[in-house]
């Protein structure tokens, strides 16, 4: 009895484990939290303001904060780095055309273009997320000679097809319509709700099948 409780035990850390890889690998609160806080900011600025370039600036130093933040706690600064980045452009590209909706164009741009690969990697049999997460969980591509494994793999991959086609389907036509507060609020809750979502959905998925052992 007491064996298999150890046993019971070590298959327990062991999915801890691997599902912390799997979380960090994709992000995880963090990372969503980073890039999705300046683009609150941002709305409340201009509803508050009506100023894009005194929102453009608060969103860039609420950017530059965050980075700072992780700095001082010494997190990982790839999520915030990516964040700072991502608003520069973001508020950049407002600036540009003078239209305050434009600060949202290229999340419409990465959903597109994700949603686009993740199909194709589904179609070729190369499900993204098994290329991403087989390295880190130690099984490498191994995992496409176990059909178990392929499946939930090609599962998960859906599942992030999913995330960004909702994204998509919701937030253009709010953008074409220029509902720009609409836009805003929509962003909030498509990022991180629905991206914790996925990730619960996809941890679940892969849990489901054993780990294929890489030679």
């Amino acid at each position: 009895w007491h064996w298999r409780c150890w046993i019971y035990r070590g298959k327990e850390l062991m999915q801890e484990e691997d599902k912390a890889k799997v979380l960090t690998a994709l992000g995880g609160k963090k990372g969503i939290i980073d890039s999705t806080i300046p683009s609150i900011i941002f709305l409340l600025t201009y509803n508050i303001s009506k100023n894009l370039a005194v929102c453009l600036y608060v969103s860039l130093a609420t950017a530059a904060l965050l980075m700072l933040y992780r700095l001082i706690r010494r997190d990982s600064l790839m999520y915030s780095i990516s964040g700072f980045i991502g608003v520069a452009f973001c508020g950049w590209l407002a600036w540009r055309t003078g239209e305050a909706k434009d600060y949202f164009a290229p999340s419409l741009w990465k959903n597109s273009a994700f949603m686009l690969v993740y199909l194709v990697s589904i179609l070729i049999k190369y499900p993204l997320i098994g290329v991403l997460l087989g390295p880190i969980l130690g099984e490498n591509l191994k995992w496409r000679k176990d059909p178990k494994r392929l499946a939930a793999y090609t599962k998960a991959t859906w599942i992030w097809f999913a995330l960004f086609a909702i994204r998509l389907g919701v937030q253009y036509p709010l953008f074409k319509a220029d509902q720009l507060n609409a836009l805003g609020v929509a962003n909030i809750f498509l990022g991180f709700p629905l991206y914790l979502a996925t990730l619960w959905g996809t941890w679940m998925v892969i849990r489901s099948v054993p780990i294929t052992k890489a030679d």
